[in-house]
């Protein structure tokens, strides 16, 4: 038998936390007067009851042979009391006998779970007073939510029955009632209520209430004496059920005569639904329920009223699961009894629950409560004038109103062309999976609620200060909306939102909001210059005039991402499909796959409760389970991980904790979300010594050991603090301005941020005051306002691409062209003409020759005039633009600058980098009004500078051959360097969507982030997620579905390609991995090899993630790993060793004798087929070649000219070597590719176009080769193979 886990190791609690049996005190019964009133309910109804019998586990433990009686508690009157605080607990007096069964222990032994006041439970399970009726009455349940001192909630079901006090076998306490009561004969024909009260840590209200029917029938044809009997049995079985953890494995338990399905969360960040959703959608009209959640969002003082107890505290939660993932964060009762309705009266925030009778009474009472009538659908005040409800905002109500109508939430009228079933389970099991999908379609309706509520927050927030500019946000909402926001920005609910935008948290909001964003949306977020309407949302807006022309958009934060907004024909024909809808692509509901669930069937178990009983349980739970997996294929990984957690549950509750942490430990390489860490911790320092040691012998349990006992005691918690932006109001250095412009959401790159520095403080001390601070910000967000209401005439627009959008309007000035405005978009200069407005195309950037701001004549004045010179047309535009002129000319000439940059360097950034230079020179010029103004803002001509400062041409060859570059630190305020690379190509996979099956650039930044690119657009797929928070070394895609990321931190971790989510790691290496490659198979699994600086070598079964072999390389340093001809070529730093893959030493490459006379090592090597190794060795400027045939051979060597690093190494085409490094071109140290011809062994192309270091290199289907440069630039150049 196996060891019994210590004593101190407090293993996690099953479903139960608490049975009790409540009725009517004895004494309250004595006297015949009181029975013989037949009628006699009003007189009996003040009648209190009390707690007859609890029952808390354990109720048996492994050395008991017989039921455990510390467990039941009968208690008298004199033991009503509160168990939560020992002093306030009176000597107990000694229990009863009850026959049939043990004695009870002193109610001290009882551990009365936290948060289950004993006191109050009678209350609460009678919350309208204990009534004896004359005829018996209909079983009932209601639901409780119990919170303790902490807040932390634990859930209550409660069934009531009716037991006659005529039945000659009712017994209290063992006597006869009409003995223990003094009641006689007369007492015939009157009817006592019980309740049997079910405690647990989980809101399964319908799985409980199921059960309590099960219990039900057999309480009310057992004799009294049996009651206790009955219901411990049924307390002990439900303990000993797991709770099931999140995901698709919901539990069944045969309760006889019924099927109990308890359900699990669908993730580790969703709450446990076992409800209907659709109870107040059956009460409430859909506006209605809007009212209601703006009640709850503006957090005011809410009672729910019904006359049905029961429905009081489910329509509650349903409005608490609505709220996903927002949380209620002030009190919540939803059931008061009638000697609670003085809770009504607290001052704070609070959601409770009241029975109808006591409307008038509770209404009159108190006020500023909002009063909400389940039974008729109605909302009140109790008094009008201190309670104030904005509505919820317009567009987002409507949405929620028309997708409410939609849904079918009648069974009837789904069952009506099938049979009747003829077996109950089936029948309830058909009503569960339809409720199931209705829950889900709720879910997803409240959630698109909550999304197009809050969707515009993240434009206002910046992470990296963790600062959220609410006064912004605010100008951006409409009139009549302002209100509700004003309202819902202060209370504790939104606080704790922002903190989870704030912590970049993908719960189920973030995920909405990402599925349901537009196509324009998704470009906004990856723009580098400050946001302004496209030419899609303006005519997006003119056609939906009538219903949003109150809706003033201004969107102030600019997020600096750099990803080239395609160019699109001129005249765009999807202008005239616009979709006015913003929440959304449809009113009706999202139509989301429904998610497979499964089913795992618990044991029988066995009766009486003696210990070999429980183990037999145990044992029969952890064979189920193990005979469930085995039948499992290796890729069905989710549901692998749902056993391994149950299994390693039971196996502790076993006192198999070595075999629980193995389970545990599985689920690093099923799914590590659903990880126990702090459970697993627990378990570990309560291991024995023998044990432990067992343990530190098991290579898959030493890792796990060191991870839990090797982690800080005492980590700092994280500021998770949320800061309002304010001005400043003191003198600023560089870096409190730095820190200040990121904050108001301005700027967030620093370079630019110095630049204005630099032109603010012109002629000045190099700080900045608090007052031209604030001229400035002003002076920006009037500029911003001003383009957001730029209303354009649909022939103009037309002659636009859809996603361009004027950034800045002139005043009406006099042009050769005509009078008019100059407009600036992000493309081109155009005429908006006065009288009837027209389009008169000036200029693209890309078109311009010359700009030059002169003069001219004008009677006995000088004109400021611009003109601009374009390649393609003779005439010259000329503009007399007056005091606006030096500012034009400066905005003009620096976007010219950055197109010419842009295009000459295939990278789109530059012109989103000059378009914020030239919005800061005009908010300069603004908050200037000096007559240095212009000057001032002439240091933020930075592309201008360069073009004419530095006139570097970029190489022919590289301009031939360089196509585009990207930038996947955009959006941060520095650059990342590019760690890693990995393309994968395409696959029209059924589990992928369209879009999701294109290829993908996988980039691996510092700190474990990895950026996902669309390769067939290179726009951004998947925005930054972590793998880990170290430095990713190596990646390498298996079997099509995995991405496989090796990281300084010595796991490997693998991602979904289909989800884009990491739940998978493995840990079997103990140092840095630092390679992986793969070993396809025709038909069996993949065999994936990985290497660590340790010199440990692993082959994994793709497949099911088990290691197939390992070995050891003698000594340290092995930094990549090589498949050739059916064996492993290995790089250990002062030799490439070669080696079978079972491990066998085939041959070596020593470095020490081809180099004696400088100490060197191997930076990195390739296989050619011409049987050939080519190597880079460290402090060498050459590439080495040995025949394959002969190492001992003395090598070739390539020399690279002006080579001053080599970083990587990758063959393309069979016949190219790419090496990347760092070197020397036109006298300055850069970013430098070498193309070597592998057959003639030259250098065929020497590719400049990264200004720092070449990191990293890899090849796109041998057609593109696509290069990541190091943290001074951070961007990744993509390359035409030729």
């Amino acid at each position: 038998m196996a060891e019994a886990a210590p004593q101190y190791l407090a293993l996690p609690s099953g479903l139960l936390e608490l049975c009790a049996l409540l009725g009517a005190p004895r004494d309250s019964l004595r006297g015949p007067e009181q029975v013989a009133q037949k009628k006699g309910v009003k007189s009996l109804s003040s009648l209190d009851p009390e707690v007859l019998s609890v029952f808390v586990p354990p109720f048996v433990t492994k050395e008991d042979s017989q039921p455990a009686g510390v467990s039941c508690v009968t208690l008298g009157k004199t033991r009503r009391r509160s168990f939560r605080k020992k002093r306030e607990r009176p000597k107990a007096e000694p229990s009863k006998g009850h026959p049939g069964g043990p004695r009870g222990q002193d109610p001290e032994d009882v551990g009365i779970p936290n948060g289950v006041d004993l006191l109050a439970l009678p209350q609460l399970c009678f919350p309208g007073g204990v009534c004896v009726a004359s005829e018996p009455k209909e079983d009932c349940v209601h639901f409780l939510v119990l919170t303790d001192v902490c807040g932390n909630r634990t859930y209550g079901v409660v069934a009531q029955y009716y037991r006659p006090l005529h039945d000659e076998y009712c017994f209290y306490n063992g006597k006869m009632r009409w003995e223990a009561s003094g009641l006689g004969r007369s007492a015939a024909g009157c009817f006592v209520p019980f309740a049997v009260c079910v405690v647990s840590r989980f809101p399964y209200y319908n799985a409980l209430k199921d059960c309590l029917s099960c219990l039900l029938t057999h309480l009310k044809i057992c004799k009294d004496f049996e009651v206790d009997n009955h219901i411990k049995d049924f307390a002990a079985k439900l303990s000993l059920i797991p709770s099931p953890p999140p995901g698709p494995l919901h539990l069944i338990l045969n309760m006889k005569p019924l099927q109990i399905v308890f359900p699990s969360r669908a993730d580790p960040e969703s709450p446990l639904i076992d409800l209907d959703l659709h109870l107040p959608l059956l009460r409430f009209r859909p506006e209605k329920v809007l009212q209601i959640l703006t009640c709850l969002l503006t957090e005011q003082h809410v009672v729910f009223f019904s006359s049905s107890w029961a429905l009081l505290t489910l329509v509650a939660e349903c409005f608490m699961a609505y709220l996903h993932p927002l949380q209620w964060q002030h009190t919540f009762v939803p059931i008061l009894s009638r000697h609670m309705l003085d809770f009504v009266m607290a001052p704070t925030s609070f959601l409770m629950g009241c029975h109808l009778d006591h409307f008038e009474e509770v209404s009159k009472e108190a006020d500023g409560l909002i009063l909400i009538n389940i039974d008729a659908g109605s909302i009140t005040y109790s008094n009008d004038e201190d309670v104030d409800v904005p509505d919820i905002p317009l567009l987002a109500a409507q949405t929620f109103i028309q997708r409410v109508q939609s849904l079918q939430m009648h069974h009837e009228l789904d069952l009506a062309h099938l049979c009747a079933s003829t077996d109950l389970n089936e029948g309830r099991a058909c009503r569960r999976a339809w409720q199931q999908r209705l829950n889900c379609q709720i879910q997803q309706i409240t959630l698109q609620l909550l999304v197009c509520i809050f969707r515009e927050v993240k434009n206002h927030l910046n992470y990296e200060h963790r600062v959220f500019n609410s006064e912004e946000f605010l100008k951006t909402r409409a009139p009549g909306d302002q209100q509700f926001y004003k309202q819902v920005l202060d209370t504790y609910m939104f606080h704790a939102f922002l903190k989870a935008r704030l912590s970049r948290r993908l719960d189920a909001f973030a995920q909405m909001d990402l599925h349901t964003q537009s196509e324009e949306d998704r470009i906004d977020g990856m723009l580098l210059s400050p946001r302004r309407p496209t030419i899609e949302k303006m005519a997006s807006r003119k056609s939906s005039a009538p219903h949003g022309a109150h809706r003033r958009m201004v969107v102030s934060m600019p997020n600096l991402q750099d990803i080239m907004v395609p160019e699109l024909p001129p005249r765009n024909s999807s202008l005239r499909k616009i979709h006015t809808e913003d929440c959304g692509s449809s009113h009706t509901v999202l139509d989301m796959p429904s998610k497979l669930t499964y089913t795992f069937k618990i044991p029988e178990i066995h009766f009486p409760l003696v210990g070999q009983c429980v183990q037999a349980f145990h044992a029969d739970c952890v064979a189920q389970l193990s005979k469930a997996m085995d039948s499992l294929a290796p890729e069905n990984s989710v549901l692998l991980a749902r056993y391994f957690y149950l299994r390693g549950l039971v196996q502790l509750m076993q006192g198999q904790l070595l075999g629980a942490l193995l389970d545990f430990q599985s689920l690093y390489k099923t799914d590590v979300r659903i990880f126990p860490a702090d459970l697993v911790q627990r378990t570990v320092e309560s291991l024995s010594a023998p044990e432990r040691a067992q343990a530190e012998r098991t290579p898959e349990l030493r890792r796990l050991i060191s991870e839990v006992m090797d982690k800080p005691e005492d980590v700092p918690k994280a500021d998770d603090r949320v800061k309002n932006f304010e001005l400043p109001k003191k003198h600023m250095q560089l870096d409190d301005f730095v820190k200040r412009v990121q904050e108001s959401g301005i700027v967030k790159d620093a370079g630019i941020i110095h630049r204005l520095f630099e032109a603010l403080t012109v002629g000045h001390q190099k700080q900045i005051d608090p007052e031209t601070f604030k001229d400035f910000y002003n002076c920006w967000k009037e500029a911003e306002a001003e383009a957001q209401e730029v209303n354009l005439p649909f022939s103009v627009m037309e002659q636009l691409d859809k996603n361009e959008c004027v950034y800045k309007l002139s005043s009406s000035v006099k042009t050769n062209r005509g009078v008019g405005k100059i407009a600036m978009t992000q493309k081109r200069l155009f005429l908006l003409t006065e009288g009837r407005p027209g389009y008169v195309e000036i200029s693209t950037f890309r078109n311009i020759e010359e700009v030059r701001s002169t003069t001219v004549a004008f009677l006995l004045l000088r004109i400021p005039t611009l003109k601009i010179k374009m390649v393609s047309k003779k005439e010259v535009f000329e503009a007399n633009l007056k005091t606006e002129c030096d500012l034009w000319h400066l905005m003009v000439k620096e976007m010219w600058a950055g197109k010419k940059l842009a295009d000459d360097h295939k990278d789109p950034q530059y012109v989103q980098q000059a378009l914020t230079h030239a919005l800061l020179m005009d908010a300069v010029v603004g908050a200037l009004q000096s007559p240095g103004a212009i000057y001032a803002a002439s240091k933020l001509s930075y592309f201008d500078k360069m073009k004419n400062e530095m006139p570097m041409a970029v190489p022919k060859t590289t301009s031939e051959t360089l196509k585009h570059k990207i930038n996947p630190s955009a959006g941060e305020t520095f650059p990342r360097a590019i760690d890693g690379l990995l393309y994968t190509p395409g696959h029209l996979d059924p589990a992928e969507k369209v879009e999701d099956a294109h290829p993908k650039l996988w980039c691996a930044l510092n700190e474990g982030k990895v950026v996902v690119f669309d390769a067939s657009s290179w726009t951004v797929h998947q925005h930054c997620f972590k793998v880990g928070t170290s430095k990713l070394n190596c990646m390498v895609m298996a079997e099509q579905s995995q991405v496989w990321v090796g990281s300084e931190d010595s796991v490997i971790y693998i991602i979904n390609v289909h989800s884009m989510s990491c739940n998978k790691q493995l840990t079997d290496h103990r140092s840095s991995v630092t390679g992986l490659v793969v070993q396809d198979r025709a038909q069996a699994p993949s065999t994936v090899y990985s290497c660590s600086a340790d010199g440990t070598v692993l082959a994994w079964n793709a497949s099911s993630l088990q290691v197939t072999s390992r070995f050891q390389l003698p000594g340290d340093g092995l930094s990549a790993i090589r498949l050739h001809g059916g064996r492993l070529w290995c790089c250990t730093g002062n030799s490439i060793v070669v080696v079978t893959t079972a491990g066998f030493l085939h041959q070596e490459l020593k470095i020490g004798e081809n180099f004696k006379e400088i100490s060197t090592s191997f930076l990195g090597f390739q296989l050619v087929p011409e049987e050939q190794l080519w190597a880079a060795c460290a402090g060498y400027d050459d590439i080495y070649i040995w025949s394959l045939q002969d190492l001992a051979q003395p090598p070739q060597r390539i020399h690279l000219q002006d080579c001053s690093k080599i970083n990587c190494m990758i063959r393309v085409k069979k016949q190219q070597i790419w090496v990347g490094g760092t070197g020397l071109s036109q006298g300055r140290s850069k970013g430098k590719i070498y193309v070597i011809d592998a057959e003639r062994k030259t250098v065929e192309k020497e590719l400049v176009a990264h200004t720092d270091t070449v990191k990293t290199l890899c090849s796109a289907e041998d057609r593109y080769v696509l290069s990541g440069s190091g943290r001074e630039e951070g961007k990744i150049a993509i390359w035409k193979v030729e």
